[in-house]
């Protein structure tokens, strides 16, 4: 018998679901209100990346943090945030292993990476308002997964 089926498998991508979206949101709030928009706009702009990237992040970050701390589309919204991901290794690849380096390190982006690539293939987990919304939307009443 496999500790990750029923409940555990589903408590397991609960946890990482609200860690994920807690995070995601917290990055996106933080540029919106330390950095400001105009400033996330500025340094995205400063290191070669165009100025609508940073609008997208932020967008990524705020709506897919709150979808994933919801349960909604948990899949989708995980693979959606990789490529944020990804462009924030790219940023920090030359800043060495680890991200307390002087402007961080790249270690971090990458596992966070990581992380949503479990995300995607566990789903929803236990607490997700998705299947309940999947299901009202469904004209046979079927769950439609994400």
């Amino acid at each position: 018998m496999s500790l990750l089926t029923g409940s555990n498998a589903a408590l397991a991508a609960l946890i990482l679901r609200l860690t994920l979206g807690i995070a995601a949101l917290a990055h996106g709030l933080m540029k919106v209100f330390v950095f400001t928009l105009p400033g996330t706009v500025q340094y995205f702009e400063s290191i070669g990346y165009p100025g609508i990237f940073a609008y997208l992040t932020v967008l990524a970050e705020v709506v897919g943090g709150l979808l994933l701390i919801a349960g909604i589309g948990t899949r989708l919204v995980a693979l959606g945030q990789i490529p944020v991901l990804i462009g924030a290794a790219l940023v920090h690849a030359g800043n060495g292993w680890v991200f307390s380096s002087p402007n961080g390190g790249w270690e971090f982006p990458v596992i966070w990476t990581a992380a949503l690539v479990v995300q995607a293939l566990l789903g929803d987990g236990a607490a997700a308002i998705g299947p309940r919304l999947y299901g009202r939307l469904s004209a046979r009443g079927t769950a439609i997964r994400a």
